[in-house]
C-alpha cells in the first residue's frame, strides 16, 4: 500500500488580469497544464484527463496536457498513483495539478503489477470501439501511438498503423486507410499488411494498385493459409471487378482448395458464394446453383446469422434468374428463422443513405416483389403490408418509402384506386420525412470527415511532438549537466576567469542558437495555425453552396456538387500539412473551386484562366490555397452583385527566369462600392480569409527571404472592377 498522496491544484490568472475578457457559461476554451509531483516538480505521465462531455487525453511524458472543453464543464484527472480529483471549468487559465509525496516508482510498481502497458490498452481499446465508436477508437490509437515514445518501436508503431487502417476500412473511410496502412508498411512491412493494403484498394475501387499489391504476394513461399486464402481471395475480386471472370474463378477455386484443405470453415462458405456469384454473371447458372447449394448447405452448420445471409444471397440469385417461386420459398424460410433471433437484424445497419442488413421488413418487401413479378398480386398485399408495419416500427424510412408506393401501385393495378391514393398520399408524407433525414445525415456525415480529418491530422503529427518533446528534455538535461560542472570548475581557481569566459561563450551561442530555433518553430507554428483556420473558413464557405441546392429540393444537383466537392476537399486537406506546393496543383485546385462557384452563379459570370506557353509552371511552388481567397472575393464581393453578366479572368505570365506574375482580374462592382453593401456588423468585421492571408505572406516572407508580394488595385478609372496582382519568386 502506498502513503496517501495530497493533491493541490493550481490555476494561473495571469493572462486573464493582463488581458481580461469575458466568459460566459458553454464557451469553448483550450486548456493547458500539466501534472506533477509537489516536492520535486517531477512530471507524472499517463494521468487520464477527461472531462463530464467524454472528451478525453493523457499527461505525456512530460507531465503536460491540452485538452478542448467547455466553461462550466468539469475536469477530471485519474490516475492509480493518486485519488481522483475533479475541478469545474471557469476560464481558459493553465492548470497545474501538484501530487504530495509523489515518487515515480509509484506507476513503475503499478506497471509492473499490473502487466499492461499504456500502448497495449490504447490498442485494446480502440478495438473495443471499432465498431461502436470511429472518434473514440481514433483517439485511443493516438494515444498508443503518443505513448510509444521519443525513439519509437517501429513495429509497435506499424501495428497501431494498421488497427488505425482496420478501423477506416469498417467506416468506409478507405483513402485514409490506404493512408495509414500504407505509412504502416515503411515501418515495418509484413504480409497481413501487405493483403490488408489491397483489401483497402479493392474497397476504393482502386483495382490497377489492388492487383499491383496482390501480385508479388503470390511468390512468398513462407505464408500461413488464411493469408493465402485472403490473397487469392482478393486477387479474384478483383478480376471479378474488372471482368476478368475466367482468371477471378481460378483465383476463388485456389482460395477454396486451400481452405477445405485447411477446414477454415468461413472461408470455405465465402468463396464457394463468390464461385457461384462468379458463374452466374457468366450466365452458366448451373454451375453457379451448385456452389449455392455448397454455400447454402455448409452455412446451416455454422451460426443461424451465417445461414441467413447465405440464404439472402441464393434468393437474390433466384431472383435475377427469374426464379421467383425458389426465391419466395427461400425468403419465407428465411424469415422464419431470423424472427427466432434475439435481434431481427443480421448484418452492420448503416445510416438513413443506405442499409446492407437483413431484416424482416426488408424480406417482406422482397417476398412482395416476387409475387407482383408474377402478377400475383393479391398475394403480394399483405407481405407489403407488413413490411410497411416493421419498417415504421424500426424506423426503416427506406423500406417504408418503397413499400408504401408498391403498394399504392398494386392497388391500382388491382383498380382500387381508393386505397391506391390513401397510399400514395402516405407515400409523400414518407418522403418528405426521409428527404430531411437525409439531410440531417449528409450534415452530420460532413461534421464527422471534418472530425476524423482533425483527428489524422494530429496522429501525423505525433512523432513531430515526440521529437519536440525529447529535444526540450535532452536540453533539460544538458543544462542540468552544465550547472554542476560548473561547480566543479569552480574549486580550480587558477582556471576560474577561463572556465568562466568558456561558459559564457558556450551559452551565449546557445542562446543564438536556440533563440534561432525558436523564432522558426513560432514560425512554423503560426503557419500551420493560418492554414488550420484557412480550413474551416473555407469549409464553411462551400456548404453554404450545397445548402442552396438542399433548400431548393434539388437533389441531383446537391449530390453532384457534394461529389465534386468532396475531391475538392480532398486535395485541400492534402495540402494542408505543406508550406509550398507545386503551382500546377494550385491552379488544378483553383479551377475545381470556379466550376463549383459558377455552378451556383451561371448567370452571375464566365471565367478563363490563361497560362502564357512561355510560363515553366512545373517550375515554381506556391503556399496553398494563397490565391483562393482573392477569387472568392472577386465572385462574392464582386461579380455576384454585377447587374449584367460579368467575368472573372486569370492570367498567369513568366516576367523573368525567377520571376512569375499571377493577375486576377474582374469586371465586378468594385471594391467602394461592395464596402458601401455591407451591413454594420460586417463593416465591424474584417475578412478572415483575407487578414489570413497577409499574416501567412508577412510569415512566409520572413522565414524566406520576399518569395511572395501581392497588390491590389481598382481595375477601372470609375472605381469599378478589381485587379489583384501577384508575384511569386523561384529559390
Amino acid at each position: 500500500m502506498h502513503k496517501k498522496n495530497y493533491i493541490l491544484l493550481i490555476a494561473f490568472f495571469f493572462s486573464l488580469i493582463a488581458f481580461p475578457q469575458d466568459m460566459n457559461e458553454g464557451d469553448k476554451v483550450r486548456i493547458k497544464g500539466s501534472v506533477k509531483g509537489k516536492e520535486n516538480y517531477e512530471p507524472i505521465s499517463n494521468v487520464e484527463v477527461s472531462t463530464n462531455r467524454g472528451v478525453f487525453t493523457i499527461t505525456d511524458g512530460l507531465g503536460d496536457f491540452v485538452i478542448d472543453t467547455y466553461i462550466g464543464d468539469i475536469l477530471i484527472f485519474q490516475s492509480p498513483d493518486f485519488d481522483t480529483v475533479r475541478y469545474r471549468i471557469n476560464s481558459d487559465e493553465d492548470i497545474v495539478l501538484q501530487v504530495e509525496n509523489y515518487t515515480s516508482s509509484n506507476y513503475k510498481e503499478r506497471k509492473i503489477i499490473g502487466n499492461s502497458s499504456p500502448y497495449k490498452i490504447g490498442l485494446d481499446s480502440a478495438q473495443y470501439y471499432k465498431k461502436i465508436s470511429i472518434e473514440k477508437s481514433i483517439d485511443f490509437v493516438a494515444q498508443s501511438i503518443a505513448s510509444i515514445g521519443p525513439r519509437g518501436n517501429k513495429k509497435e508503431l506499424a501495428k497501431a498503423l494498421t488497427i488505425l487502417g482496420q478501423i477506416y476500412i469498417y467506416h468506409k473511410q478507405y483513402d485514409l486507410a490506404i493512408t495509414n496502412i500504407q505509412d504502416a508498411l515503411v515501418a515495418n512491412k509484413t504480409s497481413p499488411t501487405t493483403i490488408l493494403l489491397g483489401q483497402a484498394f479493392l474497397l476504393n475501387k482502386n483495382y490497377k494498385e489492388a492487383e499491383e499489391t496482390f501480385r508479388p504476394l503470390l511468390d512468398v513461399k513462407k505464408m500461413i493459409p488464411f493469408q493465402k486464402i485472403e490473397l487469392y481471395e482478393g486477387l479474384g475480386d478483383v478480376y471479378k471487378a474488372q471482368g476478368n471472370l475466367e482468371k477471378s474463378l481460378s483465383f476463388y477455386r485456389e482460395g477454396l482448395k486451400v481452405a477445405e484443405k485447411n477446414q477454415v470453415s468461413p472461408k470455405v462458405i465465402d468463396l464457394n458464394s463468390k464461385v457461384a456469384a462468379a458463374f452466374a454473371a457468366s450466365d452458366r447458372n448451373i454451375e453457379a446453383q451448385d456452389y449455392y447449394d455448397n454455400s447454402l448447405s455448409l452455412s446451416k452448420k455454422q451460426t443461424p446469422q451465417r445461414a441467413i445471409q447465405e440464404g439472402d444471397k441464393v434468393a437474390d440469385f433466384y431472383n435475377q434468374a427469374s426464379r421467383f417461386n425458389d426465391e419466395i420459398e427461400l425468403r419465407k424460410q428465411t424469415l422464419k428463422e431470423l424472427e427466432q433471433l434475439p435481434s431481427k437484424v443480421v448484418g452492420k445497419p448503416k445510416s438513413i443513405l443506405g442499409a446492407d442488413s437483413i431484416t424482416s421488413q426488408r424480406i417482406n418487401y422482397k417476398i412482395a416483389k416476387a409475387y407482383i413479378s408474377q402478377d400475383k398480386l393479391t398475394e403480394a398485399i399483405p407481405f407489403l403490408e407488413r413490411s410497411i408495419i416493421e419498417a415504421d416500427k424500426e424506423d426503416d424510412l427506406v423500406v417504408q418509402k418503397d413499400a408504401t408506393r408498391k403498394l399504392s401501385e398494386v392497388y391500382r393495378y388491382k383498380g382500387d384506386f381508393e386505397k391506391a391514393f390513401e397510399n400514395y398520399q402516405k407515400y409523400g408524407t414518407i418522403v418528405d420525412t426521409f428527404y430531411f433525414r437525409k439531410e440531417q445525415e449528409i450534415s452530420r456525415l460532413a461534421r464527422l470527415n471534418r472530425d476524423i480529418a482533425a483527428k489524422q491530422n494530429r496522429i501525423s503529427s505525433l512523432e513531430q511532438e515526440r521529437q519536440l518533446s525529447q529535444s526540450k528534455y535532452s536540453l533539460a538535461v544538458t543544462e542540468q549537466q552544465l550547472f554542476e560542472e560548473n561547480n566543479k570548475r569552480q574549486k580550480w581557481l587558477i582556471y576560474s576567469l577561463l572556465f568562466g569566459m568558456f561558459l559564457l561563450g558556450i551559452a551565449a551561442f546557445f542562446y543564438y542558437r536556440s533563440n534561432n530555433q525558436q523564432k522558426l518553430a513560432n514560425n512554423l507554428l503560426a503557419l500551420k495555425s493560418l492554414r488550420t483556420q484557412m480550413n474551416p473558413h473555407f469549409i464553411f464557405n462551400a456548404l453554404n453552396s450545397v445548402n442552396n441546392y438542399i433548400a431548393k429540393s434539388d437533389e441531383r444537383s446537391a449530390n453532384r456538387f457534394l461529389s465534386e466537392f468532396s475531391v475538392l476537399m480532398r486535395t485541400v486537406l492534402e495540402n494542408s500539412e505543406e508550406d509550398f506546393i507545386p503551382l500546377t496543383r494550385e491552379l488544378e485546385l483553383l479551377e475545381l473551386y470556379i466550376k463549383l462557384e459558377h455552378s451556383r452563379f451561371p448567370d452571375k459570370f464566365d471565367y478563363e484562366v490563361q497560362i502564357d506557353s512561355n510560363v515553366d509552371v512545373a517550375a515554381f511552388e506556391i503556399p496553398p490555397m494563397l490565391l483562393q481567397p482573392y477569387i472568392e472575393n472577386s465572385i462574392w464581393h464582386g461579380l455576384r452583385y454585377k447587374e449584367v453578366k460579368g467575368f472573372l479572368k486569370i492570367e498567369v505570365r513568366q516576367l523573368t527566369q525567377s520571376l512569375l506574375q499571377i493577375e486576377i482580374k474582374d469586371n465586378g462592382i468594385g471594391r467602394k462600392k461592395s464596402a458601401e453593401l455591407k451591413t454594420q456588423n460586417q463593416k465591424k468585421q474584417r475578412s478572415k480569409g483575407m487578414g489570413n492571408i497577409k499574416k501567412r505572406i508577412a510569415i512566409l516572407n520572413d522565414m524566406y527571404q520576399n518569395k511572395v508580394e501581392v497588390g491590389i488595385s481598382d481595375l477601372y478609372e470609375d472605381k469599378t472592377g478589381t485587379k489583384v496582382v501577384l508575384k511569386l519568386k523561384k529559390d
